[in-house]
């Protein structure tokens, strides 16, 4: 096992799920306080205290290299809300290569207090330092939040027959970042300044926030699990969903919503939606008796969703329907955009 692993050379993005599942598989918490570990597919931990729930998140910005700061608060609190949980105090460990402005410390400084202003969030403490062997500056972020320990949610408790939920589209983010690190490439490519324009502004609108979307669906007592498709996309976040739950998919992909902007972006650079980072959208699961009062409470909200298909038992596997006849669902051997940024 180990002279495997020793020739195994590992691409940029996450680390393949059988991988990571395989390192997790001894690693049970001690502490009893911890009510959910480390595992593949849950997007925090939680731990007693009491009649509060702790939940912990930690998550790095490492493809954008615009707004960063901005973008670790964003991200980190997702996957709390997603938990069911409000996010509340951050802390963030800077890294800046050598010879760095200091004014790009400044900016990043300003990015996180305004976006943890935005959500009331508290900056409580983190670590910066100027690193050598760095290209681009990066930042982790670690979010702390609470709940009452009735109102979280584990992505593990999907269950065979629940609807599956996707609100907004698909790629927003992949959209957002491509448009703005990749901007000559995609004016080479045909795309216009107005296009261009549009797609760079997917980060505030439709927006990667959602924080609201999950507070809302939690409000109405029907979500049975809820995961926040980052990294690999829709298709890994299904897979992850997946995993956690032990429980197939089948997905129809004439329901899960593709803004055109990300098509256009995607056809030009020969990628595909279903594997492009996802923060903005939120999957959530129901019962199907359920379903209507989530999608009725995001609408008068604002925030547009759709049932995109239904959670199967684990044999069925991971599929879609596309034209009519069902297909396994596409996998990702990482990330498109780590795929084209390190290609």
């Amino acid at each position: 096992m180990m002279d495997e692993l020793a020739n195994r050379r590992l691409k940029a993005g996450k680390l393949p799920p059988d991988l990571l599942a395989s390192f997790l598989d001894d690693l049970n918490p001690a502490d009893k306080r911890v009510l959910l570990g480390p595992g593949v597919g849950e997007d925090a931990a939680l731990v007693s205290f009491g009649s509060s729930t702790l939940i912990a998140k930690s998550d790095p910005i490492t493809f954008a290299t615009d707004r960063i700061g901005w973008y670790a608060i964003q991200v980190n609190a997702n996957d709390i809300a997603a938990s069911g949980g409000v996010p509340k105090w951050f802390l963030g460990t800077l890294f800046l290569p050598e010879n760095e402005p200091a004014s790009t410390a400044r900016d990043i400084f300003k990015q996180l207090h305004n976006a943890a202003a935005e959500l009331g969030i508290t900056l409580i403490g983190g670590h910066t330092e100027i690193t050598v062997g760095l290209p681009r500056p990066i930042i982790a972020g670690t979010m702390l939040g609470e709940a009452a320990p009735s109102e979280t949610v584990n992505t593990s408790s999907a269950k065979p027959g629940n609807d599956v939920i996707l609100t907004a589209g698909i790629a927003i983010e992949g959209t957002a970042i491509i448009a703005r690190e990749s901007k000559v490439t995609l004016l080479k490519s045909g795309l216009s300044e107005t296009e261009l324009s549009r797609a760079a502004e997917f980060l505030d609108s439709p927006g990667i926030s959602v924080v609201k979307a999950a507070t809302i669906a939690t409000s109405t007592g029907h979500v049975t699990a809820m995961h926040d498709p980052t990294e690999g996309g829709l298709a890994g976040a299904l897979d992850e969903l997946a995993r956690a739950s032990n429980t197939g998919v089948l997905i129809d992909s004439e329901l899960v919503h593709v803004y055109p902007e990300t098509r256009t972006i995607c056809d030009a650079l020969k990628l595909d939606p279903w594997g492009l980072i996802a923060s903005g959208a939120l999957l959530i699961t129901t019962d199907p008796e359920g379903s209507s009062k989530i999608i009725d409470a995001l609408d008068r909200s604002g925030f547009p969703s759709a049932v995109i298909g239904k959670i199967t038992d684990a044999n069925a596997g991971l599929t879609r329907i596309v034209n009519g006849s069902v297909e396994p669902l596409p996998t990702f051997e990482r990330d498109e955009i780590a795929r084209l940024y390190s290609s």
